[in-house]
């Protein structure tokens, strides 16, 4: 069997394209050679900056001969029918078989496709993937209309087995294919040919090209990390950069070189940003101190003098960057320590969404927002207020402007040189988390409800607006918001009624509009306290059934009574519909309750015992819910947990029948009086006792001990379903079974709602 060698030689392909390059490359081609009937025992995608490799091993040399039948109309159909049959096989009337059938006669197809030389079906499907690859951006060069991400200079085709290697011949926009490629474009810019895939990696090797990326990026690695050892320094860790750079040479060269003293006071973070998002320079830290001291480059070449020229250059670069860095540190800083509530009144001129107003109106919000929540999770308010209206200042400084990526943290440090408290410069950096599923969450109480209050604002503002995700659409990262909450709560162990609190939100943010409005009431205003001189039409009679307009020069509750209650928000849409919070509220914790059961479901809890608990009462309390659902998922673990379910369930199904057979509910008088069975007898002892440890366990929240109790009716419920007819004649017997029936659907249900659970 032949093993097959591609390599597409190209100008430079940008370090963010190449892997997934590689592997559409060979998802392409190896589907391409399977459907055509080559199989193959294995490939694998190289990438350089310069060129992209597939091996296949084990490929077939010849595709199979095959032979389809496929059945037609009958001999007697109508001629457009036999047409059209014959034409889809690609056959006339004379090259088909007519056969009797208990249907009559039918015409038969056997289609037989003869096998196809490897190379001819390799040409055909790395043609057809070369003129349809998949790059983000494409480009056309000369007068030809091949689009690639960069000029396309050489096509690498060959078949190789024993007896040496084969050319696949194939032309694409006229780059013919050949046995040959190129080494390193400075150190060995020749050409030559190879013979195979080992051939070919040792020749490029010794052309100073190292074709595996994860080669080079562990050479990268270690070379680095020896090298600042050596110093008795260490490399900060950045798998992201080692990848990329990784991208950016064919033969790396690690080089080390110095930071100016001048910029060795800047934050560390800062030096880290700048020197990579500029330069692609490994930060060298000083592990006794902190500090970022060094530098480490990757050059793509050897040279003479051993690196010293391309240093010198770098460096040089480097301080005019690093120059400008020290400008914007040094003047925020000035800002920092004079009044930092000039950035946060510059963010009124930064508009956070059309429909939710400015980044200073959402300030506001977030600040009473988190007043409200510091109580809950044991935090002083005043100190969550100012921590929240501080949190953001850091967006109108000029190294947020020039990094965006170091907003919070920044904040951090400017609110320290500020004078203020570190809890309050803490959570400046630590509101913006949990910013993913792995990402650390905040503990300190302040950060705690500063953060819950920027995604409580962040979700109840969009649902407010009616921007939900949809499908695959979340543009506002309102799910990472909701995960967020979750995280909060959970991993903080924080007892938090979502309903009143999104409803203390909701208040917050309507009103924070600050436009004047006319609102459609349906009841002529009296519910809400309207006044006459509100009324937009004149002459109107407070005593009129008819539903009138009303105009309010700022946003408010209207209350409807029956503790309903509508918000109005600004717009000029009249008449604005109203939108009750009950209806709001409802819907965000359905969405939380959704997002739950996923992060849920990753720590190996079923989705039937999420439901199960979300049944249940105080559905709005999270940390309650997973506790519970928790507790549920473990005893549900045990013999007698999966087999109370089967009893509660049967005990419930026979129940159920009985009710809706008589008309009656059964769910009062079970005496043990009326037991006939010692089974029966034994059913009421036991569930005495577990209603005495239940009904405590409850009230206490203590899941597992009232889980554990439920769980230990199983022996005796199902002993009596052995032992007792629930439908006896006696039709007072009969009664006081279905009631004992109802006491155990009652006690179980106490516990969860158990008719959620499968099987």
């Amino acid at each position: 069997m032949p093993d097959l060698l591609i390599e597409l030689f190209s100008e430079e392909i940008p370090a963010r394209m190449q892997k997934r390059a590689g592997e559409d490359l060979q998802k392409l081609v190896t589907n391409g050679l399977v459907e055509a009937g080559l199989t193959y025992a294995s490939a694998a995608a190289f990438t350089t900056p310069r060129r992209l490799t597939l091996t296949v091993e084990g490929l077939l040399a010849n595709s199979p001969t095959t032979r389809e039948e496929r059945k037609g109309p009958k001999a007697d159909a109508p001629e457009k029918a036999i047409e059209g049959f014959l034409r889809g096989a690609g056959l006339t009337r004379d090259q088909v078989e007519t056969r009797e059938t208990p249907k009559g006669n039918v015409l038969f197809a056997v289609i037989e496709k003869p096998g196809r030389p490897a190379a001819e079906i390799i040409a055909e499907v790395l043609e057809t993937t070369i003129r349809n690859f998949p790059w983000p951006k494409s480009m056309r060069w000369g007068s030809g209309a091949l689009k690639w991400v960069r000029p396309l200079h050489s096509i690498l085709c060959i078949l190789s087995d024993e007896a040496g290697a084969t050319l696949v011949p194939m032309d694409v926009d006229g780059i013919t294919s050949g046995d040959t490629t190129q080494g390193h474009r400075f150190m060995a810019p020749g050409s030559f040919s190879v013979v195979s895939f080992e051939d070919y990696t040792a020749k490029l090797k010794r052309s100073f090209v190292v074709l595996d990326p994860a080669e080079r990026a562990q050479a990268i690695w270690h070379d680095a990390t020896n090298a600042a050892f050596a110093s008795g320094l260490e490399v900060v860790e950045d798998a992201g950069l080692l990848a990329e750079v990784a991208g950016l040479v064919e033969w790396p060269v690690v080089l080390m070189g110095k930071i100016g003293n001048d910029f060795l006071g800047l934050p560390p973070e800062v030096l880290q940003t700048s020197m990579k998002e500029h330069q692609k320079f490994f930060s060298v830290r000083n592990p006794k101190t902190g500090r970022i001291e060094r530098f480490v480059t990757v050059a793509n070449r050897e040279t003479a003098d051993n690196g010293a020229t391309i240093l010198a250059g770098n460096e040089k670069v480097l301080s005019a960057r690093l120059a400008d860095a020290k400008f914007f540190w040094e003047n925020d800083l000035r800002v920092a320590k004079s009044d930092m509530n000039v950035w946060t009144q510059a963010l009124e001129n930064v508009t956070f969404h059309n429909k939710l107003g400015s980044q200073a109106d959402r300030i506001n919000r977030i600040a009473a927002l988190a007043r409200e929540l510091a109580p809950v999770v044991g935090a002083d308010p005043d100190m969550a207020e100012e921590a929240a209206r501080l949190a953001k200042a850091d967006l109108s400084s000029e190294m947020v402007y020039e990094f965006p990526e170091l907003q919070g943290l920044m904040g951090r440090y400017y609110t320290e040189a500020s004078g203020r408290d570190a809890a309050i410069a803490a959570a400046a950096q630590e509101h913006y988390s949990p910013l993913g599923p792995s990402d650390e969450v905040p503990t300190a109480p302040v950060s705690v409800a500063v953060a819950l209050a920027d995604k409580l604002d962040t979700l109840t503002g969009f649902w407010a607006i009616d921007e939900k995700p949809t499908g695959s659409k979340d543009p506002f990262a309102l799910r990472r918001a909701a995960l967020g909450v979750i995280r909060l709560l959970l991993e903080n162990d924080i007892r938090l009624h979502f309903e009143r609190m999104a409803i203390e939100a909701a208040h917050i943010v309507y009103e924070s509009f600050e436009s004047s409005f006319n609102v459609f009431i349906p009841d002529g205003g009296r519910k809400q306290g309207v006044k006459d001189s509100q009324l937009v039409m004149s002459g109107y009679d407070r005593n009129e059934v008819e539903p009138h307009y009303v105009t309010f020069e700022k946003p408010r509750n209207l209350y409807l009574g029956d503790d309903e209650m509508a918000f109005v928000g600004g717009g000029e849409v009249v008449p604005f519909e109203l939108k009750r919070t009950k209806v709001i509220v409802e819907d965000l914790l359905a969405f939380f309750h959704d997002r739950l059961k996923v992060y849920l479901r990753d720590q190996g809890i079923r989705h039937d015992i999420i439901d199960a608990c979300i049944a249940m009462p105080q559905n709005d309390d999270l940390t309650l819910l997973v506790k519970r659902a928790k507790a549920l998922s473990e005893t549900l673990k045990t013999d007698d947990g999966e087999n109370l379910i089967q009893g509660f369930k049967r005990a419930n199904n026979i129940l159920t029948q009985a009710e809706t057979q008589d008309g009656v509910e059964y769910s009062y008088g079970a005496d043990v009086k009326f037991a006939e069975t010692e089974e029966e007898r034994a059913l009421f002892a036991a569930l005495d006792t577990a209603e005495a440890e239940i009904t405590p366990a409850m009230a206490e929240q203590d899941f597992t001990t009232a889980m554990a109790a439920m769980a230990s009716l199983r022996t005796p419920i199902d002993a009596f379903f052995e032992a007792t007819q629930i439908n006896t004649d006696n039709q007072t017997v009969r009664r006081n079974r279905l009631n004992l029936l109802s006491r155990i659907r009652t006690l179980c249900l106490s516990v969860a709602d158990l008719t959620k659970i499968d099987g």
